[in-house]
């Protein structure tokens, strides 16, 4: 037992790091992905710490898995290097013994991770997709500048030749096309903008200026307005971020639990097995028309004129050709359907086992490598993190064009893990 709690002990601290680091490096660069979109549209600190949260939910569901290689790597790595292993194993404990509390550490990560991955994930998901669509319709922040046209409020155009420290605005015309009747030009000496108590206009103040107003279906009808004192009320929608209620709306597919994609998936195996059905119908009607139309012919005395007869055959083909095609079509139809969801069932499933996998193939590898320094335990995580992505990835496209089947494609990474952990662990054990 000592040694196990010494084991557990070597491998908590690298496993915090490691999966902080990986979270960290994943955060940063979707971030930077995404600064276009954020700056400059005026969000507060707590809308960008939300966005930033929300992010690092999905991004832990990949960091936990690597931190645990990582820490496997590095924590029996030291310990080879240190020749620990060597007396462990000469005084009878085996690296199956010698993996045993990292191992059900190793589940709990397991358990943990696909709790998380069916309850959490999906609504944080939601949240963060539903936050980026309201941050994308979310326009600029609004700022005029000295002798450039402002044309951030549809329907009007806003030019002010000066605009000082304070935002006085001296030298200024609007050109107002928010009636599509009407058409107005106004100018005045200074102005003001601000916002109206609720948020919801954009109020300009003019000082000392004229309307010149006109009609483009009565060229006749022109006018023109002085004043001292006007005010223009804009609309301001979108100017100010507004989070949408998730409650009822939409899931995809990395956005719902397990229990609601297998429905979906049961839902397209009933409509593919219906549509085969038919198909198989439609295939058996056709044998019999063949047959009882050469059967009819055969014991009828009456001559069917030729081209009765080849127009009645086209008809047919052509009815059946069109009713096979159209259940074909459906039939390709649901089985994306299928397989796309069966793929993030899967997904689900495989990526929080590879917390377990990766001990056993942690174990291994650190003790051959005796990685126990940072620099060579990142390089073993990060190789075999890129080859595990690249399986990963590779298999959900494959599934998803429907040329390998769902239930092999995602466990294709686990699987190529699981022939490295085998072999690793023959080459410790015949030392």
């Amino acid at each position: 037992m000592l040694l196990w709690r010494y084991i557990l002990r070597a491998h908590l601290g690298p496993f915090f790091f490691g999966t902080a680091v990986v979270v960290f490096l994943f955060l940063t660069q979707y971030m930077i992905n995404y600064l276009p979109q954020l700056a400059g549209k005026g969000l507060s600190y707590d809308v960008i710490a939300e966005f930033m949260i929300l992010s690092v939910s999905w991004i832990l569901v990949l960091a936990i898995p690597i931190g645990t290689l990582f820490s496997t790597v590095m924590a029996f790595g030291g310990l080879s290097a240190t020749h620990e292993v060597t007396v462990m194993k000469a005084s009878g404990m085996g690296l199956n013994r010698m993996i045993v509390p990292i191992a059900l550490m190793g589940t709990v990560l397991w358990g943990f991770t696909f709790w998380y991955t069916d309850n959490v994930l999906p609504d944080t998901n939601l949240r963060l997709s539903t936050m980026m669509r309201d941050i994308q319709r979310l326009k600029p922040t609004f700022a005029v500048e000295s002798g450039r046209f402002t044309t951030q409020i549809e329907g009007f155009t806003i030019l002010a030749r000066t605009v000082d420290s304070t935002g006085l605005m001296t030298g200024v015309t609007i050109y107002d096309r928010s009636r599509p009747d009407r058409m107005n030009v106004v100018s005045a000496d200074t102005g003001r903008l601000f916002f109206s108590p609720s948020l919801t206009r954009l109020v300009l103040d003019l000082r000392q200026g004229e309307v010149h107003q006109s009609r483009p279906s009565e060229p006749r009808d022109y006018r023109v307005v002085q004043f001292e004192d006007h005010q223009i009320a804009m609309p301001a929608e979108r100017f100010f971020y507004e989070k949408s209620d998730v409650t009822g709306s939409s899931r995809g597919d990395r956005e719902m639990r397990i229990s609601d994609m297998q429905a979906i998936v049961n839902r397209s195996d009933s409509a593919i097995t219906l549509a085969r059905s038919r198909m198989d119908s439609l295939f058996t009607s056709h044998v019999s028309y063949i047959t009882a139309s050469r059967d009819t012919s055969i014991q009828s005395t009456d001559v069917v004129p030729p081209l009765e007869a080849v127009g009645r055959a086209l008809t047919f083909v052509t009815t059946t050709r069109s009713r096979l095609e159209g259940e074909s079509y459906k039939q390709d139809a649901e089985l994306r359907t299928r397989n796309k969801y069966a793929v993030e069932i899967h997904k689900k499933y495989a990526i929080p086992f590879a917390c377990l996998l990766f001990v056993f193939v942690g174990a291994p590898l650190g003790i051959l490598t005796k990685g126990g320094n940072f620099g060579l335990s990142a390089a073993i995580s990060l190789g075999c993190y890129v080859l595990y992505w690249i399986a990963l990835i590779g298999g959900e496209k494959l599934a998803d064009r429907g040329l390998f089947d769902p239930n092999i494609a995602m466990w294709m990474g686990n699987a190529i893990f699981v022939l490295i952990g085998a072999y690793a662990t023959l080459r410790v054990n015949a030392r």
